[in-house]
This record gives structure tokens, sequence and C-alpha cells, in this order.
């Protein structure tokens, strides 16, 4: 028996068909599961670019800062300087101390000529004359009253005379000895010594100028600037975080990134109305000389050695939900995304109070884009 085959075109069609869907494999094959992170965590790849804008840093304890920084000012510290005029008028003659010279107490500044002094020393010489005249005088007298030659009356007087004698003679050698003139002879030179040790800061005296006691500005000021005061203003309501004795902490433009230290050594008892603040006075050691008098300064008042604390930079902390967050490296390229509370925030730094503790990797920049890679992992399809 002959089987005929039908020859109709669709019909073959759609036999090819069904052979050829046979002969291909089997594509529905199950996809391996995707592992979804945990909830606030983000994973950077070995090769992700990102990773070189991430920078980490263990965190330590450091002492508690107590106030925002305050404005001060660097000044002479003046219990080592002095503003030397001259207490005598005259001309200057010779050689004056030069501007920023080193002096010693007691080492010469300037000479003068001067008619004031010679007129007290002409005094003194006079008065020793009459003091010597009374009391001869007196010695006179009083064998005269002790023989009953002179009456009581003028051994008494001549024993008034002496003692009047010896007051202007020492009155006289008292006004000398004030101007510091040790010399007893009459030459009209005046020597103006320094009172301290220091450098020679301001010199408002020039070759023959003519020199009065009255004269409003100094001729020398002399400083030992080895030690500085520096003042500062603290506001009304943090009175109660300093003390004396406290250290603080000084920062000058001159030298970015250098911290000089301080000790508090006075507070003002008076609040100032206007500004509700205190003036606070510090002493500053300047052993190398390289702070100088009318710098600006930010001054940092911290807390006792003991009192320490987790500050963090600024840099590190984002907002999310009205609370504060970081991240934490815990891992290769593993970071944690964690809440914390923040306490005192300065303009660069913040006081972690809960959160984070000591020896922790903290991601102190980088910490945005670590959250833009967290939003894109949860918002990628599983």
């Amino acid at each position: 028996m002959n089987i005929m085959l039908p020859n109709h075109p669709r019909l073959i069609a759609g036999l090819l068909s069904l052979s050829l869907l046979a002969c291909q494999p089997e594509t529905n094959a199950p996809k391996k599961p995707v592992v979804a992170l945990p909830k606030n965590e983000v994973i950077l790849n070995q090769n992700s670019p990102k990773r070189a804008y991430i920078k980490e840093a263990v965190v330590e304890l450091v002492r508690r800062p107590l106030m925002d920084p305050v404005t001060g000012t660097l000044t002479y510290d003046e219990a080592r300087t002095a503003r030397v005029s001259s207490p005598i008028a005259g001309r200057v003659i010779g050689t004056i101390a030069a501007l920023g010279s080193a002096i010693h107490t007691g080492d010469p500044l300037v000479e003068l000529d001067s008619p004031e002094l010679g007129q007290a020393q002409a005094d003194y010489a006079g008065a020793l004359a009459d003091l010597n005249l009374a009391d001869r005088a007196s010695q006179r007298m009083q064998e005269l009253y002790a023989n009953g030659i002179a009456p009581r009356k003028d051994q008494e007087q001549a024993q008034d005379n002496l003692t009047r004698a010896r007051s202007e003679a020492e009155r006289a050698r008292l006004k000398l000895a004030n101007l510091g003139v040790r010399n007893g002879r009459t030459d009209n030179r005046f020597v103006l010594h320094s009172p301290v040790s220091g450098v020679i800061t301001e010199r408002n005296i020039n070759p023959g100028m003519e020199v009065r006691s009255e004269l409003v500005d100094p001729l020398f000021m002399i400083s030992d600037l080895s030690s500085l005061w520096v003042q500062m203003s603290v506001f009304e309501k943090d009175l109660g975080l300093i003390h004396v004795g406290a250290k603080v902490l000084v920062h000058v433009p001159a030298y970015p990134g250098e911290i000089f230290t301080a000790t508090i050594s006075y507070i003002s008892q008076v609040v100032e109305e206007k500004t509700r603040t205190v003036k606070v006075r510090c002493i500053l050691p300047n052993a190398d000389n390289r702070l100088l008098p009318a710098m600006y300064a930010a001054i940092e008042v911290q807390s006792e050695p003991n009192d320490k604390a987790v500050v963090v930079p600024l840099t590190a902390l984002f907002t999310e939900d009205e609370s504060d967050w970081l991240f934490v490296a815990i891992g290769d390229g593993h970071y944690q995304k964690r809440p914390v509370k923040v306490g005192l925030r300065l303009k660069d730094r913040a006081v972690v109070l809960e959160g984070l503790t000591s020896g922790e990797r903290l991601v102190i920049d980088g910490a945005l884009l670590l959250r833009t890679e967290e939003d894109a992992e949860q918002e990628s399809p599983s």
C-alpha cells in the first residue's frame, strides 16, 4: 500500500517548526540567588574606583572640648614689661640702645646732658656743707653749755639747726638716689638704666632730642618676650566651664597646624553688660620668641586631662531622618552605617556621646559617597 504524504505548504512549514523546537536545548534553568546585604551596610568591590575617595581613621579618645573656640589677642606679659621714661629733663647725647637689642637689668639705655641734674648735685653738695657746719656749731655750743658759758636756749637752737641740716642733706641725697645717681661729682651727665631684662620692642628717642619727664610716650618699651599673655573674653554662660590653672590650646594664623598651650591665670570678677562676657587672661610660654604681641589667636578650652571623649571631624557625619549617622569600616571594602548621638558641635569637629567607641575605624571622608552607594544597592532589582 502506498501512503501519500501531504504536500500542503503550510502543513510542511508547521512540521519543520516543531522539529526545530524539539532540537533546541532547554533554557529555563534556575538562576543563582542574589544575596541581599543586611540593612545599613555597603560593600565596595575590589576594583571599585570609589575606594580611592574613602578615607579612614582609627577612633581615639582625646580631651573633651568644652566650648566653641574663643578669639583672643597675644599681649605683653606686664609682669615682665617696663615702659621706661626719663625722670629728669635733658638733651640726648652719646649712644642710644638699639631697637630690638637684648638688654639686662641695669644696662645703660641713653645718656642725657641735664642741667636739672647738675642743680640737684649742687644742692646735695651744699646740703652736705651745711650739715658739716651745723654739726661743728652744735658741738661747740654743747661744750659751752656744759661749762656754763652758753644758755640752754642757744644749745637747743644749735641742736635744732643740726637736725634741720641733716634732714635737708638726706632729702638731697634721696633725690639723687631716685635718679640712679651714685657718684658725688657735679657733671650734668644723667644715664638712664634699664629696670628689667628683655628686648627693646619700642624706641621713641633720637639723637639730640630734648627729653622731658612729662612726655606721654615712654622712651623705651622693654619686655621679656619668653612669656606672653593671652587675653580673651568668655561668655557668661560658659564661665562655669573654666577655672584658674586650666590649660587652653592656642592657634595663631602665622603657624597653621601648630598648637601652643597656655594656662589660665586670671578670671575677671566683672561681667561686661553689653557683651555679657568676662575677661580671662592666660600665660603663654614663648621660649623661642616665635609668638609676638598683638597677634590674633583662636583659643580652645579643654576639660581636665582625665575627661576624654570621642571627637570626630564633621566630614564623617551626615543627617538622615533628623538623626546623625556615620560609616564604620568593618572589613575590606565593607562599611556599616550607624546612628550616633552628638553632643557639642564645633566649627570642624563634634563630640560623639553614643554609638562609637575607641579603636573602631571611622570613615572620615567619603561618607556621602557611601550613602549614595547604599541607596543604589537598595534600588537595584533582586
